[in-house]
């Protein structure tokens, strides 16, 4: 089973990309969210930790918001990528828009964002959201699903619909500093065009590299 890309405008040269890589990202980003785009979520991204013994996982969450700092995402701190993180801040994120042709591979390392971000984030989601953040120990072994949805009923029964819900003590942000962001277009023949951004370690200047496909 293959998909053969054709890539359109041209593929990805060298001369198409923005000085900056969240400068570039706005654009594809803008591109995967516009009306009509085949992406059903183009804001899902995997995220690939690994453990103090280097042991990987991924998973797929939700970019919530990005700019010239990095990508925030949102989470349990006593999950299991939190756990990781708080070991071994090195990160890497990866935008799978392959209906389009396209991946963002970023490199990085993690850090807690401020409690007053995640506050105001939080205070932004879905009640039942916000519920489902204190019903859910994310990533603990649960005894069954009753056990889980008795949890939400208990808190949908203590704050009910148009109340406040507290922010857990337990759940916050992640804010990922790029260290390296790739742009795969893929191409013909698997002869994709691959740039990558680099920090200049001492100038802190970006490059840009063109990598084998």
């Amino acid at each position: 089973m293959r998909e053969q890309y054709r890539a359109q405008d041209g593929g990805l040269l060298e001369g198409d990309l923005a000085p900056h890589p969240m400068e570039q990202f706005t654009r594809w980003f803008k591109q995967a969210a516009a009306p009509g785009s085949p992406l059903p979520e183009p804001n899902a991204m995997v995220v690939s930790t690994a453990d103090a013994e280097g042991r990987p996982s991924s998973r797929t969450v939700l970019l919530k918001s990005y700019d010239d700092a990095g990508f925030v995402f949102y989470t349990n701190y006593g999950s299991r990528k939190a756990r990781d993180l708080s070991v071994n801040r090195h990160v890497a994120l990866l935008f799978p828009w392959h209906p389009m042709g396209r991946q963002v591979l970023v490199t990085g390392t993690a850090e807690r964002t401020s409690r007053a971000e995640t506050e105001a984030y939080f205070h932004t989601r879905p009640h039942g959201s916000q519920l489902g953040a204190w019903a859910s120990a994310q990533s603990s072994v649960v005894a069954s699903r009753e056990e889980l949805d008795a949890r939400y009923a208990e808190l949908a029964e203590r704050h009910p619909a148009g109340s406040a819900v507290p922010v857990p003590p337990h759940w916050g942000g992640f804010r990922v500093t790029p260290e390296a962001v790739e742009f795969w277009q893929g191409r013909e023949n698997r002869l994709h065009d691959r740039l990558r951004y680099v920090r200049g370690p001492v100038s802190g200047v970006w490059q840009v590299q063109r990598l084998s496909p």
